[in-house]
């Protein structure tokens, strides 16, 4: 990533901190004012449940959004046309599993973590220790890619070119996030998603509406001005295979991927945590509704935006400048309206890692203090709720800590691996757990220890020794060679591994807890005795 050293060429590095400052400080103010209300766990982990279905909806699109979707998936598209659209059709569809078999569910039979819900019905302990570890292994590999995402970012935007100032704007970026989450708590954290939300979408729109119109508003028109821009290898944006059917390993690859997208967008545990803001099921159905329409249009928005980037700037121009593919959102922003428009770019896909973070940071905290800390530690005696908010603070500040380091050390690693590996190990090791505890009666504490530490090893062991770690020109590890896996994504494997593990581990333990399913099942169909919201 040395070549990102450049910087974009006509970028004004002091615009880009300018705007990127005013985000900050206009959303700091907003996080003060929402901490005035930050009292109880309740209030902390979920905003008191106080959010309606559209709030909490913006939110989820804030929170999915993150800058490697914008930058990655606009810069695919540009340099592989069809292929880069399917990450967009992957990331959409995933909403609908999400929508169909978790949010509802969740909300009704959770508090407010994803141990709340298998420990109701098993052995609280061992559960939620489980529930615990692999939310704080999604967390961790999601938040490195975010922090490496942002050294790239200060890279092709600032024009900071040595490693150190990389590791200083990491370490601001880690700070400010750290602010967010121990001030505001959910309620400060959601609001600077909606309004990073806010932001994202209408920047994309502005410059897809600039774009369709130096086109006469006609797709087609656009295609073909990257078709012909791209000249001899043109025709192949139009059409499957320029990036994954070079071989039928490629294919399986491509199959693999899918797979983890939309499989482990319902086990993403900052996602899940995101359907106990709301005071009812109803409105957590609603939220994802609402979700779906802002992801699917901003992805709608991606395909006009790949496509211009492609006509307007060029294949050969993206994948020239400092960082490759993706810098093609930024370069499309400059051609159409100057270095103002770059910074609004520039500020915005800042904005969204700040608001990813402050999203996954919450959620480890929120787990460790919530699972581990009062009821595995405290076998659920903490008398004084305060101090389980205290325990959350506290890892908030360790977890950012760690980011940080992480993200400084990372910078230099391919971040599209890091993300791969999070939805992988979503998508292995928590929804199985989820799936099988609210659908099927004989599961059993046996089957969620199985399919979660099952899950999560066969995730972490395929991908050590997978092309994307060794053996490969683009791998983490290059000049080394220990891969006998052959796909760069281990979802194909590992998703039907892991409810396998589920299954294996349920048949194996003698233990029945049907009444436990039955009590479970009317409380997640009806929504009785479910978490009320917080009234101030």
């Amino acid at each position: 990533m040395n070549n990102l050293a450049q910087g974009v060429e006509g970028s004004s590095p002091l615009l880009n901190i300018s705007i990127f400052a005013a985000f900050v400080v206009i959303t700091l103010v907003i996080v003060l004012r929402a901490s005035r209300n930050t009292r109880t766990a309740s209030d902390y982990y979920a905003a008191g449940r106080a959010f309606s279905g559209p709030q909490n909806g913006i939110a989820i699109s804030g929170d999915y959004l993150s800058a490697a979707s914008f930058l990655g998936i606009v810069g695919a598209i540009a340099v592989y046309g069809y292929d880069g659209f399917l990450y967009s059709i992957g990331f959409l569809v995933a909403w609908l599993v999400a929508l169909l078999l978790v949010a509802e569910l969740l909300r009704n039979t959770g508090k407010y973590t994803m141990g709340d819900v298998l420990a109701f019905r098993m052995r609280q302990r061992p559960v939620r220790a489980a529930a615990a570890t692999s939310t704080l292994a999604v967390s961790f590999f999601y938040l490195l890619a975010q922090m490496a995402g942002a050294g790239v970012l200060v890279s092709l935007l600032l024009g900071i070119t040595s490693g150190t100032g990389q590791a200083v704007v990491i370490a601001i970026v880690g700070v400010i996030m750290i602010v967010y989450v121990l001030v505001g708590g959910m309620k400060g954290t959601t609001w600077v998603q909606i309004i990073k939300a806010a932001l994202l979408i209408s920047g994309a729109a502005a410059m897809t509406l600039w774009v369709f119109g130096m086109f006469g508003f006609d797709l087609s028109a656009v295609m073909q001005a990257a078709v012909d821009r791209a000249g001899e290898t043109g025709e192949k944006l139009l059409n499957p295979g320029a990036k994954y059917g070079k071989s039928e390993t490629s294919k399986l690859d491509f199959i693999s991927l899918g797979l983890a997208l939309v499989l482990g967008t319902a086990g993403l545990p900052h996602v899940l945590m995101r359907f106990y803001t709301v005071p009812t099921a109803k409105e957590a159905r609603r939220s994802v509704v609402w979700a779906i329409w802002l992801i699917g249009l901003f992805y709608l928005f991606t395909l006009v935006l790949g496509y211009g980037a492609g006509a307007i700037v060029g294949p050969e121009a993206i994948k020239s400048a400092p960082g490759s593919s993706n810098s093609a959102a930024p370069l499309l922003a400059q051609a159409l309206g100057g270095p103002v428009l770059l910074g609004f770019i520039a500020a915005v896909a800042f904005a969204t890692i700040l608001a990813v973070v402050a999203g996954l940071t919450i959620t480890a905290s929120a787990s460790f203090a919530h699972d581990i800390y009062a009821n595995v530690i405290k076998k659920g005696q903490v008398e004084d709720k305060a101090a389980e908010v205290r325990v959350a603070r506290i890892t908030a500040v360790v977890i950012g800590a760690v980011a940080i380091v992480g993200g400084i050390l990372a910078r230099n690693q391919n971040v599209a691996f890091l993300v791969a590996l999070a939805f992988a190990v979503a998508a292995s090791a928590n929804l199985p757990t989820i799936l099988y505890s609210l659908f099927w009666k004989r599961f059993n504490t046996s089957g969620a220890l199985w399919s979660i530490y099952g899950g999560l090893a066969a995730t972490v062991v395929l991908i050590v020794f997978s092309p994307a770690v060794s053996g490969g020109d683009e791998a983490m590890l290059t000049g080394t060679d220990f891969h006998w896996f052959p796909l760069q994504n281990p979802g194909l494997v590992s998703i039907p591994l892991s409810f396998f593990f589920g299954w294996l581990g349920t048949v194996l333990s003698r233990e029945h807890n049907e009444d436990k399913y039955a009590e479970m099942e009317v409380r997640s169909l009806t929504g009785a005795g479910a978490e009320k919201a917080t009234v101030h």
